[in-house]
């Protein structure tokens, strides 16, 4: 079912696309041009979700044209928020009040973030029927921060075949301690605690900046939201008149950036990326330094140059501002063509080393155990048939047929389109022997 009054486009055709869809990518030497760095992703769908809270028409700007925006706007649609599409990179919803406080399972099944509905649902309608979300398969990843949180604040839940239930006459204050900083579960108590009554703090939250994003989001509309950007975060309920719909510009996706500067790097080109915060991406930059690469700042973001190779590290993903786990494909596929040996520990998502085995079939040389990976450099790699995985790997997979002697063909494509604008035409207007089939 398509949102009412959603515009056809790209959205679509991306969500059309059969399972046999590839990528080929041909060695085609050094990069260069710009490219331009759509909004994030991972900051989007939250925004989206927030417009549950009030009635009117939101406006969202820099709007990546990616599939996961389309699903979310099938769920919103579902549970009573109208989306269109008036222009490319911009988003109207509409929440007329008639909100229906059910997330389907055959929406919620297709995209994780569709979690971040129960925040909103719960604290405007007092109740909540959620399936258990979908997304990316690399490991699991509970939401029990995200219940007992809370549960803290007044809830009650229940799980009951494949659905979890929660009411709440009214969420109250609360003080909540989070174990490890979980972004989706912040996120969830943030939006929940704009209505509750008293006061909410949130110690150890995730710090990211689509988290300030989504607080700045929250505070234009009305709410009442202190020490945003840092790991304690206070929030005293308002009444539910007090929210007003906004229009809102949307941050860049640093994960996109990332890909961008990755495929400057193994192609040993030259870039301008545009449309980036460095300041986002302070710790991965200085790690890409590191290896190599000349970073200027720009207007509206970075110029990359890369050496005639790489340089190998040692690096660990850890939370904001740490290296993000999504960026770990990006640096795997780096590391494979650098001079050296690195190593490359997760301590976020055990799991998320599934796509060493397709590296490994363009030549790479690693060698995983547990959390750890190590990675030996090799001159070049070899193309060959190769799998995306997920959104973040798949990508890597792009980025490792640059560096690839010969003809690179990924399978799996419909996870990139998950999270990627165009990511071929965009690397084929700086000079990448890529095209879609």
């Amino acid at each position: 079912m398509r949102p009412p009054g959603f515009t056809p486009g790209a959205y679509w055709g991306a969500m059309n696309a059969t399972p046999t869809d590839t990528i080929v990518v041909r060695n085609s030497g050094a990069l260069g041009g710009t490219v331009d760095v759509p909004g994030a992703k991972n900051s989007v769908l939250k925004l989206m979700a927030t417009t549950i809270l009030t009635d009117g028409t939101f406006e969202l700007t820099n709007v990546p044209d990616i599939v996961d925006v389309a699903i979310m706007g099938e769920l919103l649609a579902a549970i009573g928020v109208e989306m269109i599409r008036p222009e490319p990179g911009t988003l109207l919803l509409t929440n007329s009040g008639d909100i229906t406080p059910v997330a389907p399972y055959e929406l919620v099944e297709k995209i994780r973030a569709s979690i971040n509905v129960l925040g909103p649902l719960l604290t405007r309608c007092g109740e909540v029927r959620l399936s258990m979300p979908g997304g990316d398969d690399f490991g699991s990843r509970p939401i029990d921060m995200h219940v007992s949180g809370l549960e803290d604040m007044g809830a009650q839940f229940k799980f009951s075949h494949g659905y979890l239930e929660a009411r709440c006459e009214r969420l109250h204050g609360a003080d909540i301690i989070f174990d490890f900083p979980s972004v989706g579960a912040t996120e969830n108590l943030l939006t929940a605690a704009v209505f509750a009554d008293g006061r909410t703090t949130i110690d150890n939250a995730a710090r990211e900046p689509e988290i300030t994003d989504l607080c700045n989001f929250l505070v234009a509309m009305g709410a009442d939201i202190s020490g945003i950007g840092t790991s304690k975060l206070t929030v005293v309920g308002v009444e539910r008149d007090a929210l007003r719909p906004v229009r809102h510009h949307t941050v860049p996706d640093r994960i996109q950036a990332a890909t961008y500067l990755a495929a400057a790097a193994v192609s040993q080109g030259e870039l301008d990326v545009r449309g980036i915060r460095p300041t986002d991406m302070t710790m991965l930059l200085d790690r890409f330094t590191d290896m190599g690469l000349e970073l200027t700042d720009i207007d509206d973001g970075l110029h990359v140059r890369a050496p005639e190779r790489l340089r190998s590290i040692d690096i660990a993903t850890l939370p904001y501002p740490g290296i993000a786990t999504d960026y770990k494909p990006l640096i795997i596929t780096m590391l494979a063509v650098a001079d050296g040996v690195g190593i490359v520990t997760e301590n976020l998502y055990p799991g998320r080393f599934r796509y060493v085995e397709e590296l490994q079939r363009l030549g790479a040389d690693v060698t995983t155990t547990g959390h750890h990976a190590v990675v030996r450099g090799v001159p070049r790699l070899s193309g060959a048939p190769v799998k995306a995985h997920d959104i973040r790997a798949g990508a890597a997979m792009v980025v490792a047929g640059l560096a690839a002697e010969g003809e690179t063909t990924i399978s799996g494509v419909h996870h990139i389109d998950r999270g990627y604008d165009d990511l071929v035409g965009r690397l084929r207007a700086v000079g990448a022997g890529i095209e879609r089939c």
